[in-house]
This record gives structure tokens, sequence and C-alpha cells, in this order.
């Protein structure tokens, strides 16, 4: 898994373009948010971070980088989640923190995130050395929502194909500097927080993504 989100640097070197809101001035008469391409992309759809997998498998299999059998692609939701515990059970991967008091030393959020992203790494990480897995940007996962499935499970993933009780809804995970409809607090920010989008098309600039390198065709 990759040990940051994806930046907007890397993003437009791989795609060709940048499609962020924090970057430059986003609107006429918006504030001017500078440009500093070490902030995670976000204005990302689901279907732009696979196109972007997909793109960075090529260009590293071309550069001899990765093995022909190995892909990039998203996390599945529990890959996602054992990555960001590394062997932890409490609420977030550094320990319970019931009031959330020390979450400022490893997550950009609704108390200090002067609502934008941030450049990645400024932040602690957690036990295997991945950051922001709590704030910055909710990162798209593989799977389609899903209730979890009873008892003991190995990597539960997501239905084959969207269940019509809850609709097209793509899951992401870890929190951000805000969210979609009220900033994200604490509680968004915890290892087992899970949110949904309906449409695999929806923009949004508190969504993101990292990449995980995985055996595949």
């Amino acid at each position: 898994m990759g040990k940051y989100e994806v930046t907007q640097g890397e993003y437009e070197a791989v795609m060709g373009d940048n499609p962020s809101n924090f970057n430059g001035v986003p609107w006429e008469g918006g504030p001017d948010y500078g440009i500093n391409l070490s902030r995670p992309v976000e204005e990302v759809w689901w279907d732009d971070a696979v196109a972007y997998c997909a793109a960075l498998t090529q260009l590293e299999r071309a550069a001899g980088r990765i093995p022909a059998n190995c892909v990039y692609r998203l996390p599945t939701e529990a890959e996602w989640e054992y990555a960001c515990r590394a062997w932890t059970s409490t609420r977030f991967s550094y320990g319970d923190d019931p009031g959330s008091t020390n979450l400022t030393n490893y997550a950009w959020y609704q108390d200090n995130s002067d609502r934008q992203t941030h450049p990645v790494g400024q932040k602690l990480p957690n036990p295997w050395g991945l950051h922001d897995m709590h704030g910055n940007v909710w990162e798209w996962c593989q799977d389609w929502i899903n209730v979890y499935p009873g008892g003991i499970a190995v990597d539960p993933q997501g239905p084959a194909i969207p269940l019509p009780t809850w609709g097209s809804g793509r899951v992401f995970r870890g929190g951000s500097w805000g969210d979609w409809e009220n900033w994200s607090n604490s509680r968004d920010c915890r290892s087992a927080c899970r949110g949904y989008y309906h449409f695999t098309g929806d923009r949004h600039y508190d969504i993101g993504f990292r990449p995980v390198l995985a055996p595949g065709q």
C-alpha cells in the first residue's frame, strides 16, 4: 500500500491533468490556495482512481519496476482497514483516545484543517509507517458498499454488483479535512468508520485515494 495518499503531482504525472479544487484559484473570485503539488489529489471520482491505477501499472511495467504479474489497484475495504489499524484494535491506530485529544498529531480534520487539504506526510504515521490514514482526504476503496457478514470473515468484500437495497455505492474510508455535508469530525477519522457514495461519477474535494500493489493479471 502507498505510504501516502496520491498527490496532485503524482496524479498529474500519470494522467496529464490535475482536477483538484485545492490548486491555485479554483473558481472566479474564490480563494487562492497556491500551487502545492504535495497536497493529495481530490475531485477524483472512483472511475478516475481506477484509471490511474491501470495507467500506473502500464508505466511501471514498461520501466521494469514491477513484475509482469502484479498490478496497482484500489484496496478492498478490508485491506484498507487492516493497513490502517496496523495490528491495533483501538478506535484509532495510535490508541482509543476517548476525547480525541491526540488526533491532531495524526490527522487533518475539522479542528485543525483550516477548511482545506494539506501536503501529505506532515502528520505522524501509524505503526506501519503509513501517513494520513486518518484525515486529510477520504480514500476510495474497491468495494461496493454492503452490510458486514456475520461471524468471522477473512478479507470480506462487497458484492460483485451493487445491491438494490444499498444503491450503487462505492466505499471510502479514513475521514478528511471536511466531508460532503459537514466538517469531518474526529468520529469520522476512526479506523472503523465507513462512508460511500451512490454514484461512482461523484467528484468531491474531500475524497482521494492510495493504491496497493498486488498480484493480478
